[in-house]
């Protein structure tokens, strides 16, 4: 988890917050985020068929590449809300908007949390003029607490960039617990960065950033119907806009790199109910479209999760959850190993449970597995599955 004071604050990026008691009162629950300055902007979005009105809405208004403002509520994913859905997610957009004396299509609102209920404006119409009114008056660290739903702590990460002579910023929050699966993973995520991007170079670099970090992550398998990552570039830097074709799009791809995965670790280790963070790392594929499905079915198997919660070195659950993955495998050809720790040699035990199930009660797990066909390799991280995941989702819009 990252410390507040690690998080730098890329410049021209103010925040507010505000209490819409949209779920429950007593908490900041809507947040403000805009650029002093027109952005450049790319997103990317849930692949389910059942989109909120939110994201519909980032969807449609993200095809100029431009930007200014998001606003976030937590508490209510105004998903299968209807017409008066997408009704109140624009007139949201439009009030904030008008109020900061912006283009309405320049806003875009996201929201996080129960399924199927409207959104209660009658609380959040109120919020929207104190939160509009005290823009600069909230931290990077207020916002991400007030879009946590069943998140147990914020998550932030930052990095800094060399571009020429200066020094830029790329800094993310995300917020996650359940409900995560490709694709995407992240339920929400922002990403804001002073750094002057042309618009398709920063679209590039966020699709290749998300493929290799939330859409590698897995909690529960089941994928949220408002996922959403948006990433702003103000340019306030004042560099040269940077291409696909310089020098900068590696370094700045490279930094970008970072902080999606940090964020996505981050998630993972916040999974409901979660004690520990499992990496899946599966080598020797014929291709990394194989290393993929296999790691996704290792880290999927809600068998191999509950083992690794009880610190039982159970490898016939991975060897089972190998062979219905889909992909080509020789069981006398596979290794599996635990932090290391050889337990599977050639498809036979190797005698090593007592050693592995003693390295399992790290909080950090490495699961490796070898199948010998290729040179081509993959990573997804996962977690433990526990008594209080089933605890937290039984008892969520209660």
């Amino acid at each position: 988890m990252a410390e507040t004071a690690d998080i730098k604050t890329p410049a021209g990026f103010l925040f507010s917050t505000a209490e819409a008691s949209i779920k429950k009162p007593g908490r900041k629950d809507i947040a403000l985020i805009v650029s002093e300055v027109e952005a450049n902007i790319a997103g990317t979005f849930t692949k389910n068929a059942v989109k909120a009105a939110p994201v519909r809405l980032c969807m449609r208004n993200i095809r100029s590449g431009k930007g200014r403002v998001i606003i976030v509520n937590s508490g209510n994913a105004n998903a299968c809300t209807g017409k008066k859905g997408m009704h109140d997610a624009e007139k949201i957009a439009a009030d904030v908007s008008r109020r900061l004396n912006i283009k309405p299509s320049l806003a875009y609102i996201c929201s996080t949390g129960v399924i199927g209920t409207p959104l209660p404006m009658e609380r959040i119409t109120p919020a929207l003029a104190p939160l509009a009114g005290n823009i600069g008056g909230s931290s990077f660290a207020d916002v991400a607490e007030a879009i946590m739903t069943t998140d147990t702590f914020p998550k932030m990460v930052s990095r800094s960039i060399k571009i020429g002579g200066k020094s830029g910023t790329i800094t993310g929050v995300c917020k996650g617990a359940g409900m995560i699966a490709p694709n995407m993973a992240t339920m929400l995520c922002f990403i804001l960065t002073d750094v002057a991007l042309e618009k398709r170079a920063l679209s590039a670099a966020l699709k290749e950033s998300v493929s290799k970090s939330f859409n590698r992550i897995t909690i529960d398998g089941d994928m949220s119907t408002n996922d959403t990552v948006l990433l702003m570039a103000n340019g306030l830097l004042g560099n040269a806009p940077i291409t696909r074709s310089v020098k900068y799009f590696g370094a700045f791809k490279k930094a970008l790199d970072e902080v999606t995965y940090g964020l996505s670790k981050l998630v993972v280790k916040d999974g409901e109910g979660a004690t520990k963070v499992i990496e899946v790392d599966v080598k020797g594929a014929r291709s990394e479209s194989h290393a993929l499905k296999a790691a996704f079915a290792v880290a999927n198997s809600n068998l191999v999760k509950t083992a690794i919660y009880g610190n039982d070195a159970n490898w016939g659950r991975i060897m089972c959850a190998l062979g219905y993955s889909g992909i080509p495998l020789r069981e006398d050809k596979t290794d599996i190993f635990f932090n290391g720790i050889q337990v599977v040699k050639e498809g036979l035990a190797n005698n090593k449970d007592k050693e592995a199930t003693a390295a399992l009660k790290a909080k950090e797990i490495t699961i490796t597995v070898d199948i010998h066909s290729g040179k081509s390799s993959a990573t997804v991280l996962t977690c433990d599955f526990t008594e209080e995941y089933i605890r937290i989702n039984a008892e969520y819009r209660t």
